[in-house]
């Protein structure tokens, strides 16, 4: 019996992805497969902390077989993590998989099971681990209707990315503005480079005595309330060369920023106690 689904990709984060290029960093994009479809997010550059904060919509999806089969066992979903070269194609970072959350057309879209929430996937390159995908997927069922009846994709809208859909709102995670300091003490004639999720921070340049003459960096960015979501710090040395060349001499990733949180003080909270 032919069953016809929406298939809903959620894809919102991946972290500590594989460096793909020589500066130590990669210009990621996924590819969504899912039974005789695919689908790409856009390709973000520099880093390996993506946010692609991108709905892929699969219409028409036809599978075969018993409506409760297709509930309780549907199909598995392939990921495809890749860099995308200037020339050539692109090059292989790592593979997971998933299984969708899945809507029957006589089910109601409500809690526990709807919207479905992001939950990491370990991507796996060969047989070691490459990164995390955070990510959510729905499988909706186009009953006698037709795509009227299934439920409404929640915005936001950002007319800056075009035809691009963001992760609607009850699934992408509640975002606060967060700011990273970094100071550097001493480095021997080399740059500094800061990447915290997909935002760079300006570097910091050396000075002929070893010491910095900008030691401080710094970046702000929308990131989710939940810490455990939170992308790593990635720092990376590079050499200068002559022209305008930097060779990357190390690099080091800050897991979890936890313990470096400050919180302002909470202003109502001070007022009351200073007036109660």
């Amino acid at each position: 019996e032919k069953q016809v689904f929406q298939l809903r990709a959620h894809m919102y984060q991946a972290r500590s992805l594989f460096a793909a290029d020589s500066s130590g960093l990669s210009d990621p994009f996924a590819r969504v497969f899912f039974i005789s479809q695919s689908q790409c997010t856009e390709v973000l550059n520099e880093t390996l902390c993506p946010t692609w904060d991108q709905l892929l919509v699969f219409d028409n999806v036809e599978l075969y077989g018993e409506a409760h089969e297709m509930r309780d066992d549907p199909p598995i979903i392939v990921i495809e993590i890749y860099d995308q070269d200037t020339v050539g194609k692109a090059d292989f970072m790592g593979r997971t998989f998933a299984k969708p959350v899945v809507k029957m057309s006589d089910e109601h879209y409500c809690p526990p099971r709807f919207p479905p929430q992001l939950e990491y996937y370990q991507i796996y390159r060969g047989n070691s681990t490459a990164g995390d995908l955070l990510a959510a997927f729905e499988l909706l069922q186009i009953g006698p209707g037709g795509k009227s009846d299934l439920p409404p994709i929640d915005g936001p809208t950002d007319m800056d990315r075009g035809p691009i859909l963001p992760v609607p709102l009850g699934i992408r995670p509640v975002l606060s503005k967060y700011r990273v300091e970094v100071t550097a003490l001493e480095h021997q004639m080399s740059v500094i480079s800061v990447v915290w999720g997909g935002r760079a921070c300006p570097r910091t340049s050396p000075s002929p005595h070893s010491t910095l003459d900008n030691p401080h960096t710094f970046a702000s960015q929308d990131l989710p309330e939940n810490e455990l979501l939170h992308p790593p710090l990635n720092i990376r040395v590079v050499d200068c060369r002559a022209f305008g060349r930097y060779t990357l001499v190390g690099s080091h990733a800050v897991s979890s920023l936890r313990k470096f949180i400050y919180r302002p003080p909470d202003k109502k909270a001070q007022h009351w106690n200073m007036t109660g």
